[in-house]
């Protein structure tokens, strides 16, 4: 059973989109087996544009969680990270918002896209999982065993090794921030080509408990930076995206003008903005 928040930290605090409301529709609210954990997947980025691979992780996550571990997926969010994160081929919040609602809605019976993140200021992804964790918990009441028993659901960051690569590297990610996201929520990382696992979880052993390495058995290295490439060559970039967002591209024209991708400009947290204490809500 997941752990309740500890009775004597501060109530957190957020700050919201206008007309903003948590999206739940495909929350499961009551869980199927009762001797497991309840676990919500977040998956935060710029989905510039969302590709299938991002869309994949999640069901190989599902797949990792159902045949290694104590824990019942009962929902998958993708965050879309705020435009105030500058970086090189960011398109605005409302079509990557747009993108990923098709991608989701009409691709998935399970997941989900949240504009919290999306439409105001930049948020650090400590306070993002927060924002799960209190929404999810503490506004809803987390979910039900069949039983009638009510349970927290434990939020997990759902991410690619190269996120884990930028977490071991000394001074690119505050320790509170860490402490924070490995320690209190945990996470479930795809491997992918050119990142060396051993290494990086050996630099955050006090942590490797909460942190479970999902083998990518089918190599995939499709990128938005990739796709973004193609959209400026005038290339198909379909089966790489799902139809509905490659349509949504190509009737709006998007990414024809974008400048090239700035080398390192592709790290989403910590790295492109001051360490900072963990308020009290890549």
């Amino acid at each position: 059973m997941a752990s309740s928040p500890d009775s004597t930290s501060p109530k957190p605090t957020f700050t919201y989109p206008t007309n903003y409301t948590f999206p739940h529709h495909r929350l499961q609210r009551v869980m199927k087996d009762s001797s497991k954990t309840p676990i919500v997947l977040v998956a935060c980025g710029s989905f510039s544009p969302v590709t299938y691979l991002h869309l994949r992780m999640f069901e190989m996550a599902k797949d990792y969680v159902r045949q290694n571990t104590d824990f019942e997926i009962v929902g998958g969010y993708l965050s879309p990270v705020s435009e105030e994160y500058k970086k090189a081929g960011l398109l605005n919040a409302a079509h990557r918002v747009a993108m990923c609602t098709l991608a989701s809605e009409e691709t998935s019976t399970w997941l989900t896209v949240d504009p919290w993140e999306a439409f105001q200021s930049y948020q650090r992804t400590a306070v993002v999982l927060d924002h799960f964790d209190f929404e999810i918990n503490t506004i809803l009441g987390g979910v039900k065993t069949a039983e009638g028993e009510a349970r927290n659901v434990k939020v997990m960051l759902l991410a690619g090794s190269d996120l884990i690569g930028t977490m071991s590297e000394p001074g690119v990610w505050s320790y509170r921030d860490l402490d924070h996201i490995l320690g209190r929520y945990g996470c479930l990382i795809v491997e992918r080509a050119g990142t060396d696992m051993d290494q990086a979880t050996d630099s955050l052993a006090r942590w490797r408990h909460n942190i479970h390495i999902i083998p990518q058995l089918i190599q995939n290295d499709v990128s938005s930076t990739k796709v973004r490439l193609f959209l400026r060559r005038g290339l198909s970039v379909r089966y790489l995206l799902p139809n509905p967002v490659v349509d949504y591209i190509e009737d709006r024209g998007l990414y024809q003008d974008e400048a090239p991708t700035e080398k390192g400009k592709e790290r989403r947290d910590s790295i492109s903005t001051p360490k900072k204490d963990v308020p009290s809500a890549s």
